[in-house]
């Protein structure tokens, strides 16, 4: 295949469908790493003397820097090319994951972790960016946005099973080593097939806005995660959740003064899109949260193996990958609201049984929850992306994916550290409420945000974005 960059749409079919198949290799690689280490957390806790908060900062430092930089490597790459901070972002992904398997310390597991993070922010918003380049008949599009929302629901499914056979047969070191070959094979590819594109206006780098956001996550995680141990009412827990209000505070006022702001805050005035990132929010922390109090309960309380474990949660694994596939078409041919709905509905009903002692009670209503979410995370997951993309100009795609993508990861970041804080003070009931709740949120806003009124607000936005773009071109 030809190594020159192609105009964006001018690539043959069968091309277009293997730049397809990349974007999603590289989705599936930072989605099993977010997932497939949970099971494995129990083993780790033994091996590196991990308390339960060191437990949550092993799985939310690497979603928090995720979430941190995702919106900065979509502009980034809008600007300097999409091909060369993707192939940059596998590179770093991939020595991280090296670096994670070979880490000597809980400490050193840690910042490798975060180092992995930083290459991960680099994949999916630009990924997402270099479909929507690449894929320019709208209902063609529609159908690669689907299999793209469906590969992050099946690499969010196939992790707990996948993580818990290797840490079963090699330890939960292979769970690292398991990316070296996937992401040599997508460097690989991507320099023979991936074409080279950049936004028509390049968007300035906002330092002041990056840092206000790294200071935004940061200082909101610790407090949840450290408050469950320290006491909510501890003046360093007060002082995190207060700096976190002053920092957002500011973000919200100096973000509009620039002309290439970090965060859009003029995508927010689409319902829809508004919609899809608080979605993508709650989605998200009831499935972080709901993995990392699942993988504890039955190795902890029940005494299952990791493979055990991983098998235990192959119900929802299974249903998720189903209802991923299922959701792509329903998005393209019926649109977001009734994927929403549905999902919703059959997560609240998940964490309900959950709270509720039911499904603790019995294998089989356990496995049921299990279904009911797998139904639930894998209709979310298409309408999500293709509310967010779709909503705005396609020169502004790579942004609006990074924003979508950033509510993903705070999202499992909250959900890890409100349901490990829930968990170091001794109720794991309270944290499958927060799981049913969330459930509920996406009930209520999908309903909310996708209506006809919602479609007119999404329409003026985009053509007040179109017509802001033209002004500045």
């Amino acid at each position: 295949m030809p190594t020159e960059p192609s105009p964006p749409g001018t690539l043959p079919r069968r091309r277009r469908l293997v730049v397809l198949a990349i974007c999603c290799m590289s989705l599936l690689i930072v989605g099993l790493d977010i997932t497939a280490l949970n099971v494995a957390l129990p083993s780790i806790q033994r091996e590196l003397g991990a308390e339960v908060s060191g437990l949550q900062w092993t799985v939310d430092a690497y979603t928090v820097v995720l979430a941190a930089f995702l919106m900065l490597s979509g502009s980034t790459a809008d600007r300097v090319g999409r091909r060369r901070v993707f192939r940059t972002g596998l590179v770093v992904f991939t020595a991280g994951s090296a670096l994670c398997a070979l880490a000597p310390g809980l400490g050193w597991l840690i910042a490798f972790r975060a180092l992995q993070a930083l290459g991960g922010s680099m994949l999916n918003p630009v990924a997402m960016s270099i479909i929507t380049n690449t894929f320019r008949d709208r209902r063609e599009l529609a159908r690669a946005i689907g299999v793209w929302g469906a590969m992050a629901g099946i690499s969010m499914a196939l992790g707990p099973v996948l993580g818990g056979a290797l840490t079963h047969a090699f330890g939960w070191r292979a769970i690292f080593w398991l990316n070296l070959p996937f992401g040599l094979l997508a460097l690989f590819l991507t320099a023979r097939c991936v074409p080279e594109s950049r936004a028509p206006r390049p968007r300035r780098l906002d330092p002041v806005g990056q840092i206000l956001m790294v200071a935004l996550l940061g200082s909101l995680t610790f407090g949840i995660i450290e408050g469950g141990e320290a006491g909510w009412t501890s003046p360093p827990i007060l002082g995190c959740f207060a700096a976190s209000a002053c920092v957002l505070a500011g973000l919200l006022a100096y973000e509009p003064r620039r002309r290439d702001p970090l965060l859009e805050l003029r995508f927010f005035r689409s319902v829809p899109f508004t919609g899809a990132v608080a979605i993508a929010v709650c989605a998200f922390s009831a499935m972080g949260g709901f993995l990392f109090l699942n993988t504890l309960y039955l190795q902890d309380v029940r005494g299952l193996d990791p493979l055990a474990a991983g098998l235990h949660l192959l119900p929802m694994a299974a249903t998720t990958l189903v209802c991923s596939l299922l959701s792509g078409r329903l998005t393209g041919h019926l649109g977001a609201r009734l994927p929403l709905l549905l999902g919703g509905t059959a997560v609240t009903a998940s964490g309900v049984l959950l709270a509720a002692g039911v499904a603790e009670a019995s294998t089989l209503w356990l496995f049921t929850s299990y279904v009911l979410f797998g139904v639930g995370f894998g209709l979310v997951n298409a309408p999500i992306t293709n509310t967010a993309v779709t909503a705005m100009p396609r020169a502004q795609a790579g942004v609006a994916a990074s924003v979508a993508a950033t509510g993903r990861q705070v999202g499992s970041a909250l959900g890890v550290a409100v349901a490990g804080s829930a968990l170091a003070a001794g109720s794991r009931t309270a944290g499958w409420w927060v799981v049913a709740g969330c459930g509920a949120l996406v009930l209520l806003l999908g309903a909310a945000t996708t209506g006809r009124r919602a479609q007119a607000t999404a329409e003026r936005a985009k053509r007040r974005l179109g017509d802001f773009s033209r002004v500045l071109t």
